[in-house]
């Protein structure tokens, strides 16, 4: 009986067998259809983009106001302790020039330090229009695609030619303008900071 179970058994191992060896055929992908979006000229044209882009040049334009009314302040001091101490001929200067110069480096040294967390800010809060620029085009990029038929979508700076009917830069710039009407241009400090989130599609 042990016998005739075990030849049973085996028979039934064998007669699956063919199946479980039988290879898995992989679904076939579809041919690429490509779709090309201008991200720049979408930065640039957008409603909300130029509205943001002139509040950042802005901020730039006070940066560069700022840096050129420190230099002044400075500059007329760095000249006279400069004279100074060249009139010592290689001699030590005194303690009232001594304090003079002292005085000078620390306005020297504030100053930087004020035009580098301005020039910071200023950093962050283009970085910032541009993250909330790139979450509202998350959610129009299939979209567009699906409306000309595409399964791929390419930014337009990564090709070396194309054809103009693949541009969908129009379909996505008409979408981001409906769903995006203002733009933060400062950004929170570093601990509050988080990522806009974009608006769940329906």
């Amino acid at each position: 009986m042990k016998i005739m179970m075990k030849t049973v058994a085996l028979g039934s191992a064998l007669a699956f067998a063919p199946l479980a060896a039988q290879p898995a055929f992989a679904q076939a992908v579809p041919a690429s259809k490509v779709a090309v979006v201008d991200l720049d000229r979408i930065g640039r044209e957008c409603n909300a983009c130029k509205t943001a882009n002139q509040t950042l040049q802005q901020q730039v334009q006070a940066f560069e106001a700022r840096r050129s009314q420190l230099a002044g302040q400075l500059q007329p001091e760095a000249q006279a302790l400069d004279a100074a101490v060249k009139a010592l001929n290689g001699k030590a200067p005194d303690a009232a020039l001594q304090t003079r110069i002292q005085a000078y480096q620390q306005k020297e040294q504030q100053a930087g330090q004020e035009l580098q967390a301005q020039q910071v800010q200023i950093q962050r809060n283009q970085a910032y229009v541009g993250q909330q620029i790139q979450v509202q085009l998350q959610n129009l990029y299939k979209p567009a695609m699906q409306k000309r038929g595409a399964n791929m979508l390419v930014e337009m700076g990564q090709t070396l030619a194309y054809d103009p009917s693949l541009d969908v830069t129009g379909d996505v710039l008409a979408a981001l303008n409906g769903v995006l009407t203002a733009i933060n241009t400062t950004a929170p400090p570093p601990q509050q900071q988080q990522a806009p989130t974009a608006p769940s599609g329906r």
